[in-house]
């Protein structure tokens, strides 16, 4: 676990070879040498998809776009990204508090990026007023498995990260403004799990919950850059 960007602006994978992050003035570029079967509920090419390049946008706190699946497609094409193997995120965080963990294991190889904003931190499961307006801020969470998984397992991945996040935001006693109770996550989070079906891998994965072990290896890399990564949002 580390923050690489608060010293510099690129980081590459030390046990993905290929695979490299890179801050720029408005963006996090996350980019796998191959195209990887993506999960996600990314503003640009969310749901399954397939992509080689993440980006994520840093926009101002005071954004208020109608559209921003719109703005954010626009925007991915005056930078010069491919639409259609891109997956497009929007934060107002600081990303040069970006958190990134990696981890080697069973048939898998595991790289965690985290973005945190937490001004809007929520509790899920609570009443609230769904209409009101919440200030800027999300917790963006990328995984790129270089491994073979099920559609399944990767739903499954899904519910083993927001797990991860919500014992994060727990542990560190992060209170949602509205209900006074602790949050278990912000009003805009978005995950992106990537898989290479990388067939060096003899194993595909089924499941990917805390009791297996690619299961185990999501939640503790999760837990570990939510936690950094809103830890010290304030931080300069």
């Amino acid at each position: 676990m580390s923050q690489p960007f608060r010293q510099g602006d690129k980081y590459d994978s030390k046990i993905w070879e290929g695979v490299w992050l890179r801050l720029l003035e408005d963006r996090v570029v996350i980019h796998s040498p191959r195209k990887l079967t993506t999960l996600s509920n990314a503003i640009h090419t969310g749901g399954l998809a397939e992509a080689d390049t993440i980006v994520n946008w840093k926009v101002p706190l005071d954004y208020a776009g109608t559209d921003p699946a719109k703005d954010t497609s626009d925007q991915l094409a005056t930078w010069g990204y491919a639409p259609e193997r891109t997956i497009g995120l929007l934060t107002a965080a600081k990303l040069t508090h970006a958190s990134v963990a990696e981890m080697e294991g069973d048939c898998f190889k595991l790289v965690c990026v985290t973005t945190a904003g937490t001004r809007n931190a929520a509790r899920a499961g609570l009443p609230r007023n769904t209409f009101s307006a919440y200030s800027a801020g999300t917790i963006n969470t990328v995984l790129l498995v270089d491994g073979q998984m099920t559609e399944s397992a990767m739903t499954n991945a899904v519910i083993t990260y927001a797990e991860a996040k919500a014992a994060a935001l727990q542990d560190l006693q992060l209170n949602d403004s509205e209900t006074n109770r602790i949050a278990t996550g912000t009003t805009t989070d978005t995950v992106v799990v990537g898989v290479s079906g990388n067939a060096v891998y003899s194993a595909v994965h089924a499941y990917a919950g805390t009791a297996t072990t690619i299961g185990n290896a999501i939640g503790r890399l999760v837990y570990e850059t939510v936690l950094e990564a809103c830890r010290t949002q304030h931080e300069s």
